[in-house]
């Protein structure tokens, strides 16, 4: 019996052993990542960042100070290792001097470190007062070290950053990694946008305008994108960057309004498609073909080669004739005889001549038909019918054959004249 009662004692001790050390690793595992470890000066900026997203203001404040004073202590270091310098010379001197720059170098990282809890400690709500007196120590602290600083130690200084991974050599880096990036961003962006253009050409139903906005979007909404990934992976905080642009639109949306109202313009007339790139329209007194819509402006080349930039809010605001929308156009002409001609004789000849010009169209049929008696003349509406592209130059041909042929047929043209009666009276 006594065997048996220790056999099952020591089957529990074995099976609880197990049970109760996950017990404690998943009490562990629940303690927070803040309190489980200290903020120590051997922490990453990176690591740092992460670890003082958690802590409270007041949490904050006590790691603040515990900083100062590792940026105080650093501070004195290099005050020391100055004033030996004053009084060193030759190998000793360029020693100190490697030691200074060191000590320089761990001083640059433990500020950062430190205004990054100070950071951390505003934006979290505390006071501005002590927020403030931080700041300024570390700038007061500086300025005076600088100008207590000898010119060859500030040189030596200044010759180690350049030459340091962190300093120079670095900055050198960083800037060739983001120009870099750009370049790819841009590559990809117009990459994106040709593929973008494969599916958008297909679409039948959008306008040119359309087509070209869209992809304008396309290529600098990925752009955008692109850009905030690679600011995200240099460790640059985007997140106020999205606080100051939604303050500064505000803003904006009052002091250009009136480029708003044209980029709405430009909207509607991209999407309600009232014309397209290459056509011939007549809009807020000016004729010509559109060669190109932004989003605030209309750009139109006259027919006598002038180029006019319209604003969107004009053009649409505006009665808008479109010339070339329509593959077919009736060209409108009036020709005028004189009382003392015959209609017949002079029908004729505009329906011979019509009829032979091999520019004007069957179908519809041209009119012409006596339309006017005028002051001076018998009136002659003459409409035939024209493909868009050939309009003027059926009009002009026809102004000299229909001349020409009434001279042959001895039809004449008049001229506005007046008859005056005098009347004689007795004296």
């Amino acid at each position: 019996m006594k065997s048996i009662l220790l056999t099952l004692t020591f089957l529990l001790l074995t099976v609880s052993a197990p049970v109760q050390a996950q017990d404690e690793d998943k009490a562990k595992a629940e303690i927070p990542l803040a309190l489980q470890q200290d903020l120590t000066v051997d922490h990453t900026v990176a690591e740092l960042q992460l670890l003082v997203a958690p802590l409270t203001v007041a949490q904050l404040g006590t790691e603040a100070e515990e900083w100062q004073s590792y940026v105080q202590s650093s501070m004195s270091r290099i005050a020391s290792l100055k004033v030996a310098a004053m009084n060193a010379q030759g190998p000793e001197l360029d020693q100190i001097h490697e030691q200074i720059n060191e000590a320089s170098a761990v001083r640059t990282e433990l500020i950062e470190k430190f205004l990054m809890i100070v950071e951390s400690m505003e934006a979290k709500g505390g006071d501005p007062e002590q927020v403030a007196l931080y700041r300024n120590y570390i700038t007061g602290a500086v300025a005076s070290e600088f100008q207590a600083t000898d010119m060859k130690t500030i040189l030596s200084q200044v010759i180690n950053w350049v030459i340091s991974a962190e300093g120079g050599v670095g900055f050198l880096l960083s800037m060739a990694t983001i120009i870099g990036s750009l370049f790819v961003l841009i590559i990809v962006a117009r990459f994106i946008r040709a593929l973008a253009a494969k599916g958008i050409r297909r679409i039948s139903q959008l306008s040119q305008l359309l087509q070209d906005f869209l992809l304008k979007v396309v290529f600098w909404l990925t752009f955008a994108i692109g850009l905030m990934i690679v600011l995200s992976i240099f460790g640059v905080n985007i997140t106020p960057l999205f606080a100051v642009l939604g303050g500064a639109s505000f803003i904006l949306a009052f002091a250009m309004q009136e480029t708003l109202g044209n980029l709405a313009a430009g909207l509607m007339i991209m999407i309600n498609k009232p014309f397209d790139v290459g056509d011939l329209i007549d809009t807020n007194g000016v004729i010509g073909q559109v060669e190109a819509v932004s989003i605030v402006s209309t750009t139109v080349r006259t027919l006598d080669n002038q180029v006019v930039i319209l604003p969107n809010s004009q053009v649409w605001g505006s009665i808008i004739t479109n010339v070339t929308v329509s593959s077919k156009r009736r060209v409108d002409m009036v020709f005028g005889i004189g009382y003392g001609d015959d209609i017949e004789t002079a029908i004729t000849v505009l329906e011979s001549t019509v009829k032979n010009h091999p520019l004007i169209l069957e179908e519809p049929e041209p009119m012409i038909k006596v339309h006017e008696l005028a002051d001076s003349s018998v009136n002659f509406i003459c409409r035939p019918w024209t493909k868009t592209e050939d309009y003027w130059t059926v009009y002009w041909d026809l102004t000299r054959q229909v001349k020409e042929g009434f001279d042959r047929a001895g039809v004449s043209i008049p001229f506005p004249q007046r008859d005056v009666h005098l009347y004689s009276e007795a004296p």
